[in-house]
């Protein structure tokens, strides 16, 4: 049976009360809000709707604020925020989780110095990888460095049996039409090195109890998930239970052979779907658009 696609959220907004939305690649492209994307916002606001933003981004929920405002998402139009990195600074407070309860002191971190507010104010000392008991990961940097500019570094890490944090599991993103890698594709390869990775993100289910939190919603059913990243967005939310809207215009719109904001045809979303296991979404929409 072929995927429904939507012309935009008002065919199905009733059907919840609240939404759990992805930032990158359905609100914004990294430099600006997609078309559209603030006025549904406001017109979810309008409509009674709650909201929380789930996003990967590997810094505290108050960084993510101010980078929304930043790029012209008001912070006034959503209800709060979980981010990975928000999840990372929680469990290293807290040490409940043994891999964590096992870190040392000495930190390699690896990627922009923007990130490091995920351990603000926390015991831990930065240090180069040689030195390091453990790798905190936020992704390459400068913006477009690769998985193999690190590969030296990877190769230390591995070999001294550093276990790492990936606070970003994305393997890539789409800022401004151009292909970024993430921390998740560092992680992938030092799992590919024999190191020890512990993700904290989409599409983990545990990170969604939070945003039920946030919205004061118990009930899944009444709850949607939105998110254009099959890994992470669509495998996550199903996993934790929720229904799940496909944003066709971000990530995968090239593997759908469509221009951002066009509908793919139902024959590509099949084989999108195919191509990621058969996962598969409760529907798509070609943008965040109501």
């Amino acid at each position: 049976m072929p995927l429904p696609i939507l012309s935009g959220l008002a065919d199905i907004a009733e059907r919840y009360d609240g939404f759990i939305l992805d930032a990158w690649g359905v609100l914004h492209d990294g430099v600006s809000p997609y078309p559209f994307a603030c006025e549904t916002l406001e017109r979810l606001q309008a409509a009674g709707k709650k909201t929380v933003i789930l996003s990967n981004a590997p810094r505290r929920a108050e960084a993510l604020y101010q980078q929304m405002e930043g790029i012209g998402v008001p912070r006034r139009l959503y209800g709060g925020a979980m981010t990975s990195g928000e999840a990372v600074y929680r469990a290293l407070v807290d040490r409940r989780d043994p891999f964590y309860a096992r870190l040392g002191q000495r930190c390699w971190h690896l990627g922009p110095d923007r990130d490091r507010n995920v351990v603000d104010g926390l015991d831990f000392a930065m240090v180069p990888v040689e030195q390091a008991d453990w790798v905190l990961n936020t992704g390459p940097d400068p913006l477009g460095a690769t998985t193999a500019d690190y590969e030296r570094e990877l190769q230390i890490a591995a070999a001294r049996g550093l276990p790492m944090i990936c606070a970003n599991p994305d393997l890539v993103i789409i800022r401004a039409g151009r292909r970024i890698e993430c921390a998740g594709a560092l992680a992938r390869r030092y799992e590919d090195l024999g190191g020890a990775v512990s993700y904290r993100g989409k599409p983990d289910p545990t990170i969604y109890h939070a945003c039920l939190d946030v919205l004061e919603i118990s009930e899944r059913s009444r709850v949607l998930c939105v998110g254009d990243a099959f890994h992470t967005d669509i495998a996550g939310g199903l996993a934790a239970g929720f229904d799940v809207l496909f944003v066709t215009g971000g990530i995968h719109h090239a593997e759908l052979g469509i221009a951002v904001g066009d509908s793919p045809t139902p024959e590509a979303l099949s084989r999108l779907i195919a191509h990621h296991d058969g996962i598969r979404p409760t529907c798509a929409v070609p943008l965040f658009r109501w």
